[in-house]
């Protein structure tokens, strides 16, 4: 039996029992969902951004996608508008870069909310070890650098991010995984 409860447990629980949904504290915040709506509060259950997102994203590298009727926008930690909402699709910072989605192409953006490589992607992946999986027109993957230029050239029906200096591509039915001079290293 507990004759004294773990230090902070009622504080916390206190505050997380507000919202529907509580996710982690990651850079400080944590993204909370009540009636629908999205928000983000700081490790003492303040709100910071106020609850009036349709979605939202976790906080990566300082920076959270918010979506606000059709169109995404992205938030500072401080709940201010790194750009407006244009955006038909976005994903999370990786290495300093988001990807995000205008008429059906993907580009990325860098932490000033500049348009750093231009939507000219079919799909595409966060970076990942410098390098991001995309796909050209015809919908092969291949792996691009910071600045968009083709570092491996489409030529899979599959592309993961790199880790531990190594990837996992399809081709066809066989399953690959391939370094970033994209020699085969495994199957």
């Amino acid at each position: 039996m507990l004759l004294f409860p773990a230090l902070g447990s009622n504080s916390q629980s206190k505050w997380e029992k507000k919202y529907d949904f509580v996710d982690n504290c990651i850079c400080g915040l944590s993204r909370v969902k009540k009636d629908g709506k999205i928000g983000y509060v700081n490790k003492d259950g303040v709100e910071i951004i106020k609850l009036e997102y349709d979605e939202g994203l976790t906080f990566k590298e300082g920076f959270a996608a918010v979506r606000q009727g059709p169109k995404w926008k992205y938030l500072d930690s401080t709940g201010k508008a790194v750009t407006d909402a244009i955006y038909d699709d976005a994903g999370s910072f990786y290495e300093g870069y988001a990807m995000v989605e205008k008429n059906n192409l993907y580009g990325y953006i860098d932490t000033q909310g500049s348009l750093a490589i231009p939507y000219s992607f079919k799909n595409a992946h966060p970076f990942s070890q410098g390098l991001a999986a995309a796909t050209n027109a015809k919908g092969f993957w291949g792996y691009i650098d910071t600045k968009g230029g083709w570092i491996i050239k489409p030529m899979y029906d599959f592309a993961d991010e790199f880790e531990n200096d190594r990837a996992r591509v399809m081709k066809g039915e066989k399953v690959l995984f391939i370094d970033k001079q994209n020699n085969v290293v495994g199957e």
